[in-house]
């Protein structure tokens, strides 16, 4: 009699300790006692119990081991929910389809909760198939109006892109909370109609930081970096931004160069310490490093007491795209002295900056080491590297040989590198055999094969070539092929396109301009005009050279920046090689320094000098680099 009150006891105690939700070594001091008093079989809500609290603990595996033993012929709904919720949460998944699958072999039966967490494993799939049947079954199990299963039908639909199914599913809506205007929100960013997320965004009833976040990211993907910064500011009105928008908004500052907004996010940050975290100490790191503030970056990353490969990396790529390969390199080797693995990442910023340093050797060994050490298997982008590191250095037939035995088709990029290294050194023969080679390619392997033919034909002086490619291809250029260029002033982003006529102060500019042009012009500046078009006169060409983006965004700052302060410049396009030379002369006629960032890296202009050391091909004659 006794023993059985003591059993009565022991499981009364060790139910009310399972409901705490205990730590692992509790929970399984706790399931050896159920095992060894056989309580399990005469207290099914000590196994619901343990089962929960092993899922609580994210002990996936004892929890499933459990679940599959259950006691009784099958489970309750409650507990097959729990475990299809966390299946649900793992990214590519189909466990939970599977689950659904053996639960409607059994007594139990699926409700809301149910659909909503299988809905939610497939937003997490690679194809939107098992999507689309779910939906099916949720309409004919009668769930598909419930909201929680609706809203995840519409998580479900963004999550592929679908804005069109997503707007099905709210439009039949009976009930609708903030996270059904999110979700179809979410779902038109995510197909990059930022129009309509803005016009659904703003008739929303009620929005939370969620909201919010999702129009400052969606904008920030599409590449308005200027809306995604509005937005970030106006969200302050209602909400204070967490670690995920903060990011956002420093990495739309660091794509505009946009120094002083920037800088007020650090200061609010370091007001906000809670705030402050590895992500956005990333974050922070790129933003200077891409303003052209490569010290300042040095400074976050120097401060991180316990740095990562992401701290590491977001360093390395900013010190590669300032031209600082063999800093680069030292930052890269104390990576690998703290023991931390480099990731794809972090080889393609170390390449890069070997790259624009010209560290052939090192650059070499890191490419072809980096399977056996790293395991990392090289991919397009750590070939398009490689190619532009031999053909930078001289090597071109080695780059060619690199692109010829690619284990995959080359992209644009790589055929850039190599045709830019054949321009660079003036090898007209060897540039002729790699065109000879690409002419011989299926279109799609070289989407950009008319314009980079064209563009070399038209740096050899072959006119007639350019002429004819010009004719058999007639497309219109592309807005991301126009050449743009911004300057930040008083806080303020200013945009300039090629030969632009919208800026509000355009008169005035391009006679500030001309002025400009004059000045350098006596210490011996003269416009390049070789490589603009063959069908325009002499005049014609100084005069389209002369109205690059870089040129009046310049001729802007000298007019709205005060003598001897710092001009920064972001281009979308790679610096032709007349406006390098004219920002050299305008860099020691006006005794300022100009920094400019192009497609590839950052160029400082000091006193007629840049720090590229015209290593990046503007130079007439460039001996090649000895392996």
């Amino acid at each position: 009699m006794q023993r059985h009150v003591f059993t009565q006891i022991s499981r009364n105690s060790l139910s009310q300790i399972l409901s705490k939700r205990p730590p692992i070594s509790q929970i399984t001091q706790i399931h050896a006692q159920i095992i060894t008093q056989s309580l399990a079989s005469s207290r099914i809500s000590l196994i619901d119990s343990l089962i929960h609290c092993y899922l609580h603990s994210k002990n996936l595996n004892f929890a499933r081991t459990l679940f599959d033993n259950y006691p009784l012929p099958s489970p309750p709904t409650l507990i097959w929910n729990l475990v299809i919720r966390a299946y649900s949460k793992l990214q590519h998944s189909s466990e939970p389809i599977t689950l659904f699958r053996q639960m409607l072999a059994t007594e139990a039966v699926p409700d809301k909760y149910t659909f909503t967490f299988v809905i939610t494993s497939c937003a997490h799939q690679n194809s939107a198939l098992y999507g689309q049947i779910f939906h099916g079954v949720t309409i004919r199990n009668g769930f598909s109006l419930n909201l929680y299963v609706a809203n995840s039908l519409i998580g479900m639909h963004a999550a592929f892109g679908s804005a069109d199914d997503a707007c099905k599913v709210f439009d039949e809506m009976s009930e609708r909370d903030v996270f059904s205007w999110t979700s179809l929100v979410s779902a038109y960013a995510k197909n990059r109609d930022m129009l309509s997320a803005d016009d659904i965004f703003w008739k929303m009833p009620v929005r939370n930081d969620v909201s919010w976040a999702v129009m400052i990211s969606g904008f920030l993907s599409c590449g308005r970096y200027t809306e995604s910064l509005r937005y970030f500011h106006n969200m302050f009105l209602e909400y204070k931004p967490n670690e995920a928008v903060l990011v956002c908004a420093l990495s739309a500052c660091a794509n505009l160069g946009s120094l002083n907004q920037g800088k007020w996010i650090h200061d609010y940050i370091e007001n906000n310490p809670t705030l402050d975290s590895s992500n956005i100490k990333t974050a922070l790191i790129d933003m200077y490093a891409k303003c052209g503030m490569i010290d300042s970056a040095y400074r976050v990353f120097n401060k991180i007491s316990r740095r990562d490969v992401h701290n590491f990396t977001s360093m390395i790529s900013g010190l590669s795209i300032h031209g600082l390969g063999e800093q680069a390199l030292r930052v890269f080797l104390q990576m690998l002295a703290e023991k931390l693995t480099p990731n794809g990442i972090t080889i393609v910023g170390i390449l890069n900056g070997c790259s624009h340093s010209g560290l052939l050797q090192q650059g070499t060994s890191i490419f072809y080491n980096m399977e056996n050490l790293w395991c990392i298997v090289p991919k397009i982008e750590h070939y398009g590297c490689y190619v532009d590191l031999l053909g930078r250095a001289g090597y071109l037939a080695k780059a060619f040989g690199v692109v010829k035995s690619l284990p995959f088709d080359p992209d644009v990029v790589v055929w850039r590198a190599l045709l830019s290294a054949c321009r660079i050194y003036s090898n007209t023969s060897f540039g002729e055999r790699v065109i000879s080679h690409l002419e011989q390619l299926s279109p799609h392997s070289c989407p950009e094969a008319d314009v980079l033919l064209s563009n070399l034909y038209a740096s050899l002086g072959k006119w007639d070539k350019v002429s004819i490619i010009r004719k058999m291809t007639r497309k219109q250029k592309k807005s991301s092929d126009i050449g743009c260029s911004w300057i930040e002033v008083d806080g303020v982003s200013h945009e300039f396109r090629v030969a632009d006529v919208l800026h509000p102060g355009m008169v005035d500019i391009r006679e500030k301009l001309g002025e400009i042009l004059k000045e350098v012009g006596r210490v011996g500046y003269a416009a390049d005009a070789t490589r603009v078009s063959f069908d325009l006169s002499e005049e014609d060409r100084e005069q389209a050279v002369a109205l690059h983006s870089e040129k009046l965004a310049i001729a802007f700052g000298l007019m709205k920046t005060r003598p001897g302060t710092c001009i920064r410049i972001i281009k979308n396009l790679r610096t032709c090689e007349d406006c390098h030379t004219v920002l050299k002369a305008i860099s020691k006629v006006y005794d300022r320094e100009i920094i400019v960032r192009d497609r590839s890296r950052f160029h400082t202009f000091r006193q007629g000098k840049c720090s590229c050391k015209d290593y990046c091909g503007f130079s007439e004659t460039i001996p090649p680099v000895p392996l």
